[in-house]
């Protein structure tokens, strides 16, 4: 069978994936959990899992944290609004858990990095500061040494 001819329900399930995926940018704020993403996919949730890691590359818990965390710098950059609002803003329930998943995902705090993106980086164009603070996954952001 010809590369270009893909396997039907393969291409069902990519969809509902896409589908999946488009449901957590949309609704990044709200309460999702797995479950209620599987079961508006109509898949059980490990199936769900498996798959989405297959397609994306991380996990659909994983592949909405980093969503709200890309939100959150976006809202800490822009500066209106205090920390503990833009938690809540992104849909974290606790600012010590947002906090936490913060730090790991993007090498400091949330205070630090309004105050770091105050200290210069509105200057550059928008499409080089999203580039350039992508958040990346668990603990892969190596410790801030001292100058």
């Amino acid at each position: 069978m010809p590369a270009a001819e893909a396997d039907p329900q393969r291409l069902r399930d990519l969809a509902a994936l896409r589908r999946v995926r488009d449901r957590i940018d949309r609704e990044y704020a709200s309460p999702l959990d797995v479950s209620s993403l599987a079961q508006g996919a109509h898949v059980s949730a490990g199936h769900l899992s498996r798959e989405f890691r297959a397609a994306y590359g991380e996990s659909p818990y994983s592949y909405l944290m980093t969503r709200r965390i890309e939100r959150a710098m976006t809202l800490l950059r822009r500066g209106d609004l205090s920390v503990t609002e833009v938690c809540f803003a992104v849909g974290y329930g606790s600012l010590g858990t947002f906090s936490t998943r913060f730090s790991e995902l993007v090498g400091m705090s949330p205070r630090a990095y309004r105050q770091a993106a105050e200290a210069g980086i509105d200057a550059l164009p928008s499409c080089v500061v999203a580039r350039a603070t992508k958040p990346v996954r668990n603990r892969e952001v190596p410790p801030a040494t001292p100058e």
